[in-house]
């Protein structure tokens, strides 16, 4: 009786044990969501408990020590209240076994599409290098092709020149025999000259002449040929600023590094360190006439153009004469974010620094540039400079309107060291942030590139823009800033620049 007593009771505490259990587990489903390891942990618990349950609950249906039929009843609705919340808790965990699964699979197929996409794109970005490596041999071939015919261009060049100037000596002394015979032919001029000697004078006029042709078609020869090794050269430099462009792939660079130097330097006046202001007597008309007068100092004078009233400018003595400077920026020391009244009347300080070799940071002013020009045909030259201290220049035969047309601009590349970036044969209105007579699709160029410019197209060249360090990262904050702009190259971001003018005859002033 003992026996059947501790059976019943083992028993019911098995199956008291396994609800315990099975609701403990349903509390952890319902309270948190678990990974797919802990869930084969439960499974398992389960699988392990039930029978543990169920088969007390057996023993104690079946013990013949059982007396009352009511106490059985009892049991077996117990039993079944048991499988209910087993089964409910074995459903509840397979709702979270296919969530689970759910969500794993929709882990897995970003995955993939993440893996393709990433595919994609590597195959595409070899692709491109491919193509531009490919790109970069055929530069490297042509450019060595267009080297090699430079290289024939300058020898035939040589053997030309060779040829030029023994037929300039047989020409010298071709005319001395001409001044030779000359004399016998006055000596003569009293006396008939004979059959013979008509003969070999008219002869030798014809040997002088058909020698002198020939020598017109070798100069018109050679004038091509330099004609085409300048053409070969300025391929020659395109071909080496795309190459470099390739190698680099930095915009930020931005310097003339890799391109040949220039062979003239530009060359900043050195002066004393004061600033000194030239008088000279009797106003010029402009600096070229001074320096054909006898001044060859660099400095500020007073010069009047013809027609206009006098007035202070910085005259540059160079190459052999002596320019109009009409912009010099040095260092961003002076703001060229300025009104049309002001670029009209001019602004900044003409005078040297008492600190630097230069001339400080100005603007001459439309309205004298204009009373100089106007005298008659004059060259631009724009000198440049970068960051890294490389040093281009670009001259242009040019023509500028008065105030009635907006200082109206036309030019015409004649030489330089730098590829071309301001629009040929076109004429360019002068405009400011206030006076933008040319808007462009509702985009004032002056307002958001800061300064007043001869623009055609807002991004192309801007020398009078905000003065900005290589520190500026930012893009637009970098073409806002100073640049040279051609219309097939890469930006160059400047240090410095200076604009002069000078008569196109030399002598037109003296």
């Amino acid at each position: 009786m003992k026996r059947s007593i501790n059976r019943s009771n083992s028993s019911t505490q098995n199956s008291h044990t396994a609800k315990t259990v099975s609701r403990k587990s349903l509390c952890i489903l319902n309270n948190q969501r678990v990974s797919g390891a802990e869930n084969m942990k439960i499974i398992l618990i389960f699988l392990f408990i039930a029978p543990l349950a169920l088969s007390a609950r057996a023993e104690k249906d079946y013990s013949p020590f059982d007396s009352a039929a009511s106490p059985e009843t009892k049991s077996r609705f117990a039993m079944l209240d048991d499988v209910r919340i087993l089964a409910n808790g074995l459903l509840q965990l397979g709702h979270g076994l296919k969530d689970f699964v759910h969500k794993t699979k929709g882990q897995m197929n970003d995955i993939f599409q993440k893996l393709y996409i990433f595919d994609r794109s590597f195959y595409e970005l070899s692709l491109q290098t491919s193509e531009i490596k490919e790109e970069e041999e055929q530069l490297r071939q042509t450019t060595a092709r267009l080297q090699i015919n430079n290289e024939e261009i300058k020898n035939l060049s040589q053997e030309m020149n060779s040829k030029i100037e023994d037929l300039i000596q047989n020409k010298i002394q071709l005319q001395e025999k001409v001044w030779g015979l000359e004399d016998k032919v006055t000596k003569l001029a009293t006396i008939q000259p004979s059959m013979q000697e008509t003969k070999e004078i008219s002869s030798l006029k014809a040997f002088v002449e058909q020698q002198d042709n020939h020598i017109k078609q070798l100069l018109k020869i050679v004038e091509d040929q330099h004609v085409q090794l300048d053409r070969q050269h300025n391929q020659i430099m395109e071909l080496e600023d795309k190459l470099n462009h390739i190698e680099l792939q930095e915009l930020a660079e931005n310097s003339f590094t890799g391109e040949q130097t220039e062979p003239e330097a530009i060359s900043f006046p050195v002066r004393n360190a004061t600033a000194v202001t030239y008088q000279s007597d009797g106003a010029a008309p402009d600096c070229t006439a001074l320096y054909n007068s006898g001044t060859q100092s660099s400095g500020v004078y007073t010069i009047k153009p013809n027609g206009s009233e006098a007035f202070d400018v910085y005259c540059e003595m160079k190459f052999g004469s002596s320019w109009t400077v009409i912009q010099n920026r040095v260092d961003g020391s002076l703001d060229f974010n300025q009104t049309w009244d002001a670029y009209a009347n001019g602004f900044g300080e003409l005078n040297a620094s008492i600190y630097y070799d230069f001339a400080e940071e100005f603007w001459l002013g439309l309205n004298k540039t204009y009373s100089i020009t106007k005298q008659g045909d004059y060259i631009l030259r724009i000198e440049l400079q970068d960051w890294k201290d490389n040093k281009r220049y670009i001259e242009y035969a040019f023509s500028l309107g008065g105030p009635e047309t907006d200082y109206t601009l036309q030019l015409s590349r004649m030489s330089g060291s730098i590829p071309n970036a301001l629009p040929e044969q076109t004429e360019l209105r002068f405009s400011t942030a206030d006076h933008d007579v040319d808007i462009i699709n509702d985009f004032n160029c002056p307002e958001n590139y800061l300064g007043g410019w001869w623009h055609s197209e807002c991004e192309e060249t801007n020398l009078n823009g905000k003065f900005v360090t290589p520190r500026s990262r930012g893009r637009l904050e970098r073409r806002k800033g100073l640049y040279w702009k051609p219309k097939k190259g890469r930006y160059y971001f400047l240090k410095s620049t200076k604009i002069m003018i000078h008569p196109t005859d030399l002598k037109s002033f003296d």
